[in-house]
């Protein structure tokens, strides 16, 4: 049975992995075996210390995920590295807090591109790859607005709605190349995303009310999901949008 989580060898390219939800995966998948591919718009020398610590390779490639033009090169850069691709986990994400009656075109447009946009190009070109290769793993970053909508945060609630539909589609016309595709959806995580809602003691109690976990969630707590949809454990998994959130869609 643990064979079938065992990840020895296998290559990871996980993006935003320099703190919070994608440090934590990043992590996980090393601790399962991987080497690791850290992309994001500032070094990550706590991510690259702890992956090396275990033994395995990690490569940090500077990359601002708002923008496209460097998606390819990144993917290029990997398999000339490590020569080969197959997990490739879409985590880099922004949020724009803004009234819905003011809400501005670039707080639509930074959280779109990043979120939305180079996720699916990312995806693409990684996948091009994994068919190349016959077969590999990926991971979307979705949310509890995957499936809600929230307030004050209506692109990035857009964004994460369309995580949700990538996913899908994209594990329907994948799946012939034995390449799964399927997203995580975090609930409350302590990261920095979540930074405002934390110290905000009206909401942060009106969120802890409503998870029978009784407790934010750290990114330890999503290693496990992403070891598992990364693994062998998982190929019979596909277009499912699995939520880690103490609870919270139960309620």
């Amino acid at each position: 049975m643990t064979n079938l989580f065992n990840l020895d060898g296998k290559i990871a390219l996980v993006t935003g992995a320099r703190t919070g939800i994608g440090r934590g995966i990043a992590e996980g998948l090393a601790e399962a075996g991987c080497n690791v591919v850290g992309a994001g718009h500032a070094e990550m020398p706590e991510t690259k210390q702890y992956i090396e610590s275990l033994g395995r390779k990690f490569l940090y490639y500077d990359i601002d995920m708002s923008k496209q033009d460097k998606i390819q090169d990144l993917v290029d850069t990997t398999v000339k590295t490590f020569g080969r691709l197959d997990i490739l986990v879409n985590n880099a994400g922004i949020i724009r807090r803004e009234d819905v009656l003011e809400f501005s075109e670039k707080n639509w447009d930074d959280v779109i591109n990043t979120n939305q946009k180079s996720l699916f190009f990312l995806s693409q070109a990684a996948a091009r790859v994994m068919k190349a290769q016959g077969g590999g793993k990926i991971i979307n970053i979705a949310s509890m607005l995957s499936f809600q909508g929230g307030i004050r945060v209506v692109s990035y609630t857009a964004s994460k709605s369309a995580v949700a539909g990538i996913t899908k589609l994209m594990a329907n016309e994948l799946a012939k190349y034995n390449i799964q595709v399927n997203a995580i959806a975090p609930g409350y995580i302590a990261t920095n995303n979540t930074d405002a809602l934390i110290k905000d003691p009206k909401r942060s109690v009106e969120i802890l009310s409503r998870i029978p976990a009784d407790r934010w969630g750290t990114p330890e707590d999503l290693k496990g999901a992403a070891v598992f949809l990364a693994s062998q454990a998982s190929n019979y998994v596909n277009g499912h949008i699995l939520a880690v959130d103490g609870g919270w869609l139960a309620r």
